[in-house]
């Protein structure tokens, strides 16, 4: 009798899960910046939340509503003691309110300016429908920051296997990215968990994308002094 096949090892093993704090506004607080940070952005009805239950292997790490918008704060999880996910608002939910929406984006642009730590975004898009405005928006702010991002599409348990692959030209097609570039996920299901996992480990060893890269060889720094010039410090 042939034995079942060995479930694939796990890339990120959940060891420890810490709830932070939420970051309210723009200049509100929000945890030091010790350790790398990835976070996650989408829609409001996009299935962040469920991702990220099914990510961290939780039930309620991140709050499912059934009302999308309601996570108004950018939430900071400590995991492993060793890197953060931040969970960043939905963004056009068109029955929230003038006010709420008007807030949203200067909270989400005020983190990812300010964040020295942060390694990437991980940017979700619903399989079953194109880009919306907000959508291609946020992906065009990223692109012009030039922070690292993974797309990853969700509610694929809806589609069949047929429409999966349809949607997953498209998609790539109309974002301008490769096929392998996209993960491919259902909070449902599992399908692409460890995939995810994999690219945010990968996101998690690279440089922070806001700190300066180090000169190449032979090649002065802006606050290099010339040969010979006294620093400072020399001339008191």
């Amino acid at each position: 009798m042939s034995q079942p096949p060995k479930p694939e090892p796990d890339p990120l093993v959940i060891r420890s899960l810490e709830f932070i704090g939420g970051m309210a506004k723009p200049d509100g607080w929000r945890p030091p910046p010790e350790l790398p940070e990835v976070a996650f952005a989408g829609r409001s009805n996009v299935g962040k939340s469920s991702l990220l239950n099914r990510l961290v292997h939780r039930k309620k790490m991140a709050r499912v509503s059934n009302t999308p918008g309601r996570t108004r704060e950018i939430n900071f999880f400590k995991v492993n003691d060793a890197f953060m996910l931040v969970d960043l608002p939905g963004y056009g939910y068109a029955r929230a309110s003038k006010e709420a929406r008007a807030s949203w984006r200067p909270l989400i642009e005020s983190y990812l300016k300010a964040s020295p730590e942060l390694r990437g975004i991980v940017q979700l898009l619903d399989a079953r429908h194109d880009p919306t405005v907000d959508d291609s928006q946020m992906l065009d702010f990223l692109a012009e920051l030039e922070i690292p991002t993974v797309v990853v599409l969700t509610k694929i348990d809806k589609l069949s296997s047929r429409e999966r692959k349809e949607r997953l030209v498209h998609l790539s097609a109309t974002i301008g990215l490769d096929e392998e570039q996209i993960v491919a996920f259902s909070a449902v299901t599992n399908a692409g968990r460890n995939e995810l996992a994999e690219a945010i480990l990968g996101l998690l060893q690279q440089p922070s994308w806001k700190k300066p890269q180090a000169a190449a060889p032979g090649e002065m720094k802006q606050d290099d002094t010339s040969p010979g010039e006294a620093t400072p410090d020399e001339t008191l």
